[in-house]
This record gives structure tokens, C-alpha cells and sequence, in this order.
């Protein structure tokens, strides 16, 4: 029998971005809240400070804050008539463990999604017609518009003192910011991040070919000093070079140390409890209702928590985990479309080019997470996709977030990959590279999808997620679209030579592409087509809910941890204001 804890009001699994936000906004409430975390409890102090924080061996090679994949993984295929397969060491994608989550380890890349990238079904179908869109795709509209998450776009970015440059206020475009993206109430709360010489070579290139290049927006923190509206300080970025994959010790890069965990643990109402996996939501005998969580304390000892309330808050892959376990909602069958658990996994479409010059060197060492400067003309729908063949499309950035010698040496093609041959160009080309990427969306499509493996388990005895994914066509098309006119702009600049680095096709779960794994609880405002209505509450167990990249319909271009927040914020409003006060569905 599992060990009874005394009931709450609210448990929050997982305590990364989306759990971290929670335990902030609901410390005014009154309500006895819990939050666990599967991993351990870390700080900036002590297990970030310098020379520790920049240690490339730990924390970019071995992994350390990273998933334990000995306890837990996923399995993997590309086609259903496959065998999927332990993911038995990290790669395609890196999720977090541990307080603080994957939110620990993120570069600080700060963006708000175009308003078009939440219609894109009608949008698309509106101005290219239904039968433009391949019928493979099962994209669809998100219930929710630009207009709506605005104010917590906001709200997120003057919590994380985000660095950038306005490119539309209230309507009107702005000089030096990105004349694309979506009305913003007022300007980033501090200036753009200082550039290096490889973003001002890409910038003078890309004005000169007619496009608009503007700053990355940066959760690094750009100027002296910052303090959050809940009086939270911030310091300078010292531009260091170790952003992702590494903790910041200078508390310059936004993460939930240094933005709203500080509040939440002032809550006396608050209890976090690391070391302690939820292995299932328990159900009431009618499965309309959730009672609590089972969990794993640090012990090794089964537990149960009864709430009111649950709070899905962990990554991606194990909110959708949770849900297929506890059997909330129907899964997803590809074969007949029926169900949503489990739908619409996504991904992005990555490609990079390296403009190699023999004369120049970038100093690329003096980097951050989050510098860089970008051009958005092939983003979205900010283009004709007629003659194109494809919808979707990504933003080119060109970016130095350091030059560490194992993970981000890059050298030329033909370079032999060990002995003196290599030492030699490593001699002769280190530094005098950079990447520009283009960073692409993922439409969501039928057959790409999470369920629970019917074979292999994890340390806890439960199932494993089963992923089963491969690119779409149609982002295969759009990604020769986008490696061409980054290729363009590269040889523009009059290099040595280029090189282009593409992902394998079909898709590989071995190399390291990003962490931003979207979908698998989608939401909508039609319970027939989504696991979530649009405040993140599941349609079968109102009790429930789900935040996260799981509600991601499909992915965009931009990374998505502004929008993640965004849809937080605003399922975190619609809690406080009306399901508090008269429990059951918001929809």
C-alpha cells in the first residue's frame, strides 16, 4: 500500500519553467500547494558558481543536468511497421532533470510567435486554397490568438528583463527591431545584447541583399543591472560563452532561480519536494475526476498525494507519459485518427551554414545564449509560399554563443576526423568560423505521434513513451528553401569556402538537433479535435491541467519557451479568477 500523504489543495509536477510560474502566481491564493520535482534540488549557490559553472566536461559532455536515461527514457521509430528502440544515450533533443528543468539550461532565445502561426490551418487555406495544403498534415488553429496572449507575452518578458529591440508598438513598425512580429503594448524592458564581428559582418551582408536584420531577443541580461516587477535582481551578462547546456553563475540568464521561484518560496503554503517521482495521476472510480498523484519519494518509497488540483507542469514527453498512464483522455490511433493523447508531435526543421574565412577571426568566445542578429523575411507566412510548395518557414540568425573547444569546434569539409590532418585545421580554422542557422518550424502530421511502448519500461515498472516520428514533406521542402538563402547570404560575405550541415534524413534520434519537442497534448477549442481546451484544462478530467509544448497544435519557427510561458500565464488567470471560485470546466 502506498504511503498516505496529508490531502492539498494543488500539486505541481514538475518545477521548471511552467511549474516554477505556477507555484509564483498561486502564492497569493491561500491554497496548500506541493510541487515535486524528479530530479535534485539545485541553486545558483553552490552548484553554479565559477569556475564550476564552466565546466565543458560536466555539463556539456557527460550531461549531468540532464535526464537520467538509466531510470527513464523513450523508445524510438520512424514508421509504425517498425520496432521502436531504447534512446540509450542523449541526443536529438536534451531534456532537463532536476529544479529548474530544461528552464536551467536554455540559450535565453526569447521569441513571441507571429499572429498567423496560431491560424495556421484557416490562414493557409484562405490564402493558398485547401488543396495547397498536403493532406498528410494534420495542422489546425490553436484557439487562442496573438491578441489574447499578449499581455503575458509581456508579462514573461518584463519578468525575465528580456534584451531586445521593438519592432511593432501598438501598430507601429519600429526602426532597428523586426518589422514582422506581432503589435506589442511597449518597448523590451533593456536594450539588445552587445553584437560580435560575425553578427555585424552578417547584418552590413543581409541590409546590403535588402533584408532587415534586428537583434535576437535575449533573456541574458543586457545592461548593469535589473530588477523584475517582484523585486528581483538580475545581473550583467559577461558574455562568458556558456549559456546552453550550463546553469549561469552571474544570474544574468532568466531562469526560475532568478525570476519566480524566489516568490514561491516565500509562500509558506509552498512545499517542494525533490527526489520525488510521480509515476501516475490517480483517478476517482467514475475517471472523471483526478485524486491525487502517486509518487516515488527520495526514500524509494511509493507514496500517494490526494488534491483538489493537479498541475501538469514536467516536460513535454512525460506530460503526455502521465496522461496515457493515467488514462486521461483517449490516445491517439494514427490508423484511424481517432483520439488525441498522443497527436501531432512535432519538432523543428533545422539546417546550419559556416562561412569559413582564412583572414578573419570572430572571437567567438566572447559569446552569449542569446546573441545574435536575425532576418525574418522566410518566417511564417511573411512570404508568397505559391511557388514555393510549402507552407511554414523559419527565421536565419547568425549567432557566436561561444567558441567551447568540444562541443563547437566546426571545421571545414574534407577535414580527416582524427590525427595530425586534424590538428592542422584545427590549428587553421579554429575561430574563424560562425553558424548561420535557419531555424524552422514542424508541421504536425499523421503519423507522427507519442504512445506508451508496448514492451520496454522504466525503473518504476511503467511504460515507456514511444515516439514515432519522421519529417514531413512538406518541411523537407522548406528546409532545401531556407538552406538555399542562407547559402546565398554565406558566399555573399566572400568566404574561403562554406559548409553545409543539414540533419540525417530520414530522422535520426542520434545527433543533437534541439530540445523544442512540441505536441502530444494539443489543445483546441473543440474537444473533438484536442486533448486541452484553451486554458490548458483536459477535456476529460477537469481537474487537470496540462502546460507545457504538449499543447502545441504544431511548431513554429521560433523557439517556444516565450509562448509556453504565455499560455501558462494566461491558464494560471483563468484558474485564479473563475475555476478557483466555482470548480469545472472553463469551456
Amino acid at each position: 500500500m502506498p504511503r498516505m500523504m496529508p490531502k492539498v489543495d494543488v500539486v505541481i509536477v514538475g518545477m521548471g519553467w511552467t511549474g516554477a510560474i505556477a507555484a509564483r502566481e498561486l502564492s497569493d491564493t491561500g491554497l496548500r500547494i506541493v510541487g515535486f520535482e524528479r530530479g535534485p534540488y539545485r541553486d545558483t549557490v553552490p552548484d553554479f558558481v565559477a569556475p564550476n559553472a564552466l565546466d565543458e566536461l560536466r555539463w556539456n559532455s557527460r550531461g549531468e543536468m540532464f535526464q537520467n536515461l538509466a531510470r527513464e527514457t523513450i523508445t524510438f521509430r520512424n514508421k509504425l511497421d517498425q520496432t521502436a528502440l531504447p534512446m540509450r544515450r542523449l541526443g536529438a533533443f536534451l531534456p532537463g532533470e532536476g529544479l529548474g528543468g530544461a528552464g536551467l539550461h536554455w540559450n535565453g532565445q526569447h521569441w513571441r510567435f507571429l499572429p498567423t502561426d496560431f491560424t495556421m490551418r484557416s490562414h493557409n487555406e484562405q490564402r493558398y486554397g485547401k488543396n495547397f495544403i498536403d493532406p498528410d498534415l494534420t495542422i489546425q488553429d490553436w484557439g487562442v490568438s496573438y491578441d489574447d496572449l499578449e499581455p503575458h507575452y509581456d508579462k514573461f518578458e518584463y519578468v525575465c528583463g528580456t534584451s531586445g529591440k521593438a519592432g511593432n508598438i501598438k501598430g507601429q513598425v519600429q526602426q532597428g527591431g523586426n518589422p514582422f512580429e506581432g503589435a506589442r503594448t511597449r518597448e523590451y524592458p533593456t536594450p539588445p545584447l552587445k553584437q560580435g564581428y560575425a553578427e555585424r559582418l552578417f547584418t552590413d551582408t543581409a541590409a546590403r541583399m535588402g533584408y532587415k536584420p534586428f537583434p535576437q531577443p535575449a533573456s541574458n541580461m543586457s545592461q548593469d543591472s535589473y530588477t523584475n516587477p517582484d523585486g528581483v535582481q538580475m545581473g550583467p551578462c559577461t558574455y562568458c560563452g556558456f549559456c546552453e547546456r550550463y546553469g549561469c553563475y552571474n544570474w544574468s540568464k532568466a531562469s526560475p532561480f532568478n525570476t519566480v521561484l524566489p516568490i514561491a518560496f516565500k509562500n509558506p503554503d509552498f512545499e517542494l519536494r525533490c527526489d520525488s517521482h510521480v509515476t501516475k495521476v490517480e483517478l476517482t472510480d467514475d475517471k472523471k475526476m483526478a485524486s491525487g498523484v502517486t509518487y516515488i519519494d527520495v526514500a524509494g518509497r511509493e507514496c500517494f498525494q490526494p488534491a483538489d488540483l493537479v498541475l501538469l507542469c514536467a516536460f513535454q514527453l512525460h506530460n503526455v507519459r502521465l496522461m496515457l498512464v493515467s488514462g486521461i483522455g483517449a490516445p491517439y490511433d494514427p490508423k484511424s485518427g481517432q483520439g488525441n493523447v498522443g497527436r501531432n508531435f512535432a519538432y523543428q526543421t533545422m539546417a546550419y551554414v559556416y562561412p569559413f574565412f582564412a583572414d578573419k577571426r570572430m572571437n567567438a568566445y566572447a559569446g552569449a545564449g542569446a546573441m545574435g542578429m536575425t532576418i525574418d523575411e522566410f518566417n511564417g507566412d511573411n512570404f508568397d509560399h505559391g511557388p514555393a510548395g510549402f507552407i511554414g518557414g523559419g527565421y536565419i540568425l547568425a549567432t557566436t554563443t561561444g567558441a567551447r573547444p568540444i562541443q563547437q569546434t566546426t571545421l571545414p569539409d574534407g577535414t580527416p576526423t582524427w590525427g595530425s590532418g586534424w590538428k592542422r585545421a584545427l590549428r587553421d580554422w579554429y575561430d574563424r568560423s560562425f553558424a548561420i542557422q535557419a531555424h524552422g518550424g514542424s508541421t504536425a502530421r499523421r503519423q507522427n505521434y507519442l504512445d506508451l511502448d508496448p514492451t520496454y519500461r522504466d525503473a518504476y515498472g511503467m511504460p515507456l513513451a514511444r515516439l514515432t516520428f519522421d519529417f514531413p514533406q512538406n518541411d523537407l521542402k522548406m528546409r532545401q528553401f531556407l538552406t538555399a538563402k542562407v547559402t546565398e547570404i554565406a558566399k555573399a560575405m566572400n568566404p574561403s569556402q562554406v559548409k553545409v550541415s543539414l540533419p540525417p534524413n530520414p530522422f535520426s534520434i542520434v545527433p543533437y538537433q534541439t530540445t523544442h519537442i512540441t505536441g502530444g497534448a494539443i489543445m483546441g477549442a473543440e474537444r473533438a479535435s484536442s486533448a486541452v481546451n484553451t486554458y490548458l484544462q483536459s477535456w476529460d478530467v477537469p481537474n487537470v491541467f496540462v502546460h507545457g509544448a504538449c499543447a502545441f497544435p504544431q511548431n513554429a519557427g521560433y523557439n517556444p519557451t516565450g509562448t509556453i510561458a504565455a499560455l501558462t500565464y494566461r491558464s494560471l488567470d483563468a484558474m485564479k479568477q473563475t475555476y478557483l471560485k466555482n470548480p469545472g470546466r472553463l469551456i
